[in-house]
């Protein structure tokens, strides 16, 4: 066969449009030509495991909506050769979604809490209505559907065991499945109880059920609050899995979308690179194993896109590596998302400002693009953990690695332990006397506030001589430097 090349324009119009909605959170559901299923994603989809925990942009939202889907589900028990997940009766248990007729929305989960309503009730309820109790189906308001559980506790319970007994006999599992608790309730302290409810029935059907299942699908930082409301809850990790990406798994997601575009030079794409199967009557292109998973494969095409270094030679790094190493928070985790942005915006930035470079992507193009990740990723780290603002921001205009004296001698001049006591001490449940705990353990404590700052993966302490770090996804939008580094933005 001839081989038919693409341009470096041709290259950069096929990126924009595959990645043009890639980026934005939760803003495309997922399709057949989307669908990429990565190795390390494995266990998360087994029916048993019943938590499913992952930082912002790692794919929860993508695995709840694909397993929601009965056609997304199927492709996923092909790739995965999991046969049980073709035998799934799959419920929504909470979501992004406005689904009053299967979960109560944010505004009556509060309204339900501010009536005295334990959290454990109410996705109790959640899950007999999924369920189909015929009680609950005439009832509209979820205060009239819980005041019937309450009452009537013997025939709820039997619809648990006649649902898990009918189950059994038809080889199939009811699966419930909760996304984006960050949106159950605005109030942090609410939001964990809720999930330690949630936390609580889960184990509770993995324990006392044969085909009844939850899978929640949570950030480590909420599945941790949540065990300060539910003692048991360290026992789910041993039904517990973890959403990871690898640099091989972020190259295979990328010629994935590249593959499935609309289009001439998506055909061309797949044509260059071979062995592309269709699936479901062509509904999907499905990449060849060596193009997901295999390193030197990668390299070669993802060098006909990008310039291979990043500079005039290699000892400004090989860009196939390069790019996931400056994307990689402290834990090595990259979010697929930071990843997918990057090349999005190193496509439009050479376009703008070397239109006429021989290859799709600019090594400058990429440098603003690892920009443009770290400015989102620290957004959303404001949003998710609001102490790290706290800590991280008196370090402004410093250069990493820094001395751990530095930088305790500027959290004292700031005076963050008051801060941070401060932080936390803004967060009383109104209905308890408990106080809930959002900044770190002990405020009080700075070289502990350290060792918290190096476990949540935004700073590091890779040198004997106790310097601290900052991985660049981090420190570029913070606002430290890093001699010969990716500089911060000027704008």
């Amino acid at each position: 066969m001839t081989e038919v090349s693409l341009s470096a324009q041709e290259y950069r119009d096929l990126l924009s449009a595959a990645l043009e909605d890639a980026t934005a959170a939760d803003a495309r559901p997922p399709t057949a030509r989307t669908l990429f299923t990565p190795d390390s994603h494995r266990q998360a989809l087994y029916v048993d495991n019943v938590v499913v925990q992952g930082g912002r942009g790692v794919g929860k939202t993508f695995w709840y909506w694909s397993l929601l889907d009965d056609e997304l589900r199927d492709l996923a028990a092909q790739e995965y050769r999991i046969n049980r997940l073709n035998r799934l009766r799959v419920h929504p248990g909470y979501g992004l979604a406005m689904r009053s007729g299967h979960y109560p929305g944010p505004l009556v989960l509060g309204s339900l809490l501010a009536a005295g309503e334990d959290p454990y009730d109410i996705w109790y309820t959640v899950l007999l209505n999924a369920l189909g109790q015929p009680d609950l189906s005439g009832l509209t308001e979820w205060a009239d559907k819980m005041a019937w559980v309450r009452a009537h506790p013997g025939p709820a319970e039997r619809t648990i065991e006649q649902a898990d007994s009918q189950a059994y006999e038809e080889k199939i599992v009811h699966l419930l499945l909760f996304d984006a608790l960050e949106h159950l309730v605005s109030d942090r302290g609410q939001a964990d109880r809720l999930v330690g409810g949630i936390l609580r029935l889960a184990l509770q059907m993995r324990l006392a059920t044969r085909n009844i299942r939850l899978k929640v699908f949570v950030r480590p930082d909420m599945f941790e609050a949540a065990g300060n409301h539910f003692a048991d809850a360290s026992k789910l990790s041993a039904y517990s899995a973890r959403l990871e990406w690898t640099q091989t798994d972020l190259y295979g997601l990328l010629f994935q979308y590249l593959g499935n575009e609309q289009g001439e030079e998506s055909e061309r794409f797949r044509m260059l690179t071979g062995g592309w199967k269709p699936e479901n009557a062509g509904a999907r292109q499905a990449p060849p194993r060596l193009l997901s998973v295999d390193e030197n494969t990668q390299r070669r095409h993802f060098d006909e896109i990008a310039d291979p270094f990043m500079g005039s030679n290699v000892r400004r790094g090989k860009t196939y590596t390069w790019l996931p190493n400056h994307l990689m928070d402290g834990c090595g985790q990259v979010s697929p998302r930071s990843f997918l942005e990057a090349l999005s915006t190193a496509a439009e930035t050479t376009r703008a400002r070397h239109p006429g470079h021989d290859r799709a992507l600019h090594h400058e193009g990429i440098r603003a693009g690892v920009q443009k990740a770290s400015k989102r990723r620290v957004d959303e780290v404001k949003e998710d953990t609001h102490w790290v603002r706290l800590a991280i921001e008196p370090l402004a205009g410093y250069q990493v690695p820094v001395a751990e004296k530095t930088v305790l001698r500027l959290w004292k001049e700031a005076n963050l332990s008051a801060s941070l006591a401060e932080e936390t001490s803004g967060y009383v449940q109104a209905d308890t006397p408990e106080r809930v705990r959002m900044g770190p353990r002990q405020p009080e404590d700075l070289p502990r506030v350290i060792t918290e700052l190096i476990e949540l993966g935004v700073m590091t302490q890779p040198r004997s001589d106790g310097r601290l770090d900052l991985p660049d996804v981090y420190r570029i939008a913070f606002g430290l430097g890093r001699k010969g580094g990716v500089p911060r933005p000027t704008s």
